[in-house]
């Protein structure tokens, strides 16, 4: 994957001066050790600075924005994205990005990679590493980095004085925002010129350094179970959902991911989470997920306003709060198939 993705990056940053800052940044399960059966899907996200812009949000939500600049760029480059309402256009940008991969991957000598078909409303472009003894799938993520006060929606999110403390809440909202180019469902029109606000580069550091005192599974500090928790959760929800493709399709491992931060905010301190008692800290932060998904009801961690479970999906909500409840009152079968 890093051959693979390293190779992409020098030849995007040479081939259009539009992109010749990006960095490339890992995030996903792999990256905060929460990975779970074998390495075989990546994230890796392409990271491009820009220069001061406007946000306006697109719906009521909170998440997502139009993004315009205030004034002509630096970069002038970045004006062919603009859109005919001023907008950039996060279509045109990816698919110009697209272009150079699918062009660039046929350079790739040592291993045989193809562009995976376009998935409607994903952010992402799909590569399929086909090699033994798996094949791997990379999904690169273009994101703008936009070095300026996070949008007014997050300013009750991120709840954790009380477990990583308030200077370290204070730290995180002085970091950059991040954009992912993703469609908003919820426009009259679809133009693809909504991005979706991006904490992931947050979310990696909490996971990573989740204890309320600061040597929590540090080499020589006490062990704890936040991670086999989060890790029992998202493998239970990939069980179900192979299981139940269709009735699950809308659930992804972002709403596992969720309702294990608010669990750690919910029991902020270290004692909480003792590491012999895995067990009972699954159980307790199943049923946190379990009461959300009977009120159709799990707000971003970081845009309170924003619910994750969409009210019109409420009858999947109850599908899979059912299949949880059947898996727990006998003893998990699904683990041990």
């Amino acid at each position: 994957v890093n051959q693979v993705v390293s190779h992409l990056v020098q030849a995007i940053r040479s081939k259009d001066g539009s992109f010749s800052s990006i960095e490339r940044e890992s995030s996903g399960s792999y990256y905060e050790r929460v990975k779970i059966s074998e390495p075989n899907e990546f994230d890796i996200m392409l990271v491009m600075p820009v220069p001061r812009i406007q946000l306006d949000e697109s719906d009521d939500t909170g998440a997502f924005y139009y993004v315009s600049f205030k004034r002509n760029p630096k970069e002038k480059c970045l004006l062919k994205f603009v859109d005919e309402d001023r907008k950039l256009s996060a279509f045109k940008m990816l698919e110009a990005l697209r272009k150079i991969i699918k062009q660039e991957v046929k350079n790739i000598k040592d291993q045989e990679v193809i562009v995976a078909r376009k998935k409607a409303g994903s952010p992402a472009i799909t590569l399929q590493i086909k090699n033994p003894p798996s094949e791997i799938s990379v999904d690169i993520i273009l994101t703008l980095e936009v070095k300026q006060s996070w949008p007014l929606s997050t300013q009750d999110g991120l709840k954790i004085g009380q477990w990583l403390g308030t200077k370290a809440r204070r730290d995180f909202r002085f970091e950059p925002l991040y954009l992912v180019a993703k469609q908003n469902k919820r426009e009259k029109v679809l133009r693809g010129n909504t991005w979706r606000v991006s904490f992931s580069h947050i979310e990696k550091v909490m996971i990573n350094n989740h204890g309320n005192s600061k040597t929590c599974c540090e080499s020589d500090g006490p062990k704890c179970c936040r991670k086999g928790c989060l890790k029992l959760m998202k493998y239970l929800l990939e069980q179900l959902k192979m299981k139940y493709p269709k009735e699950l399709e809308i659930f992804c491992s972002y709403h596992v991911k969720t309702a294990f931060l608010h669990c750690c905010v919910t029991w902020p301190n270290d004692s909480d989470w003792h590491l012999g008692n895995l067990d009972h800290c699954f159980q307790q932060c199943l049923g946190f997920f379990v009461d959300c998904l009977q009120k159709s009801q799990l707000p971003h961690f970081f845009i309170p306003q924003y619910n994750l479970l969409s009210l019109e999906d409420k009858a999947r909500h109850h599908f899979l709060s059912r299949q949880i409840s059947h898996q727990w009152n006998n003893r998990f079968p699904v683990f041990h198939e």
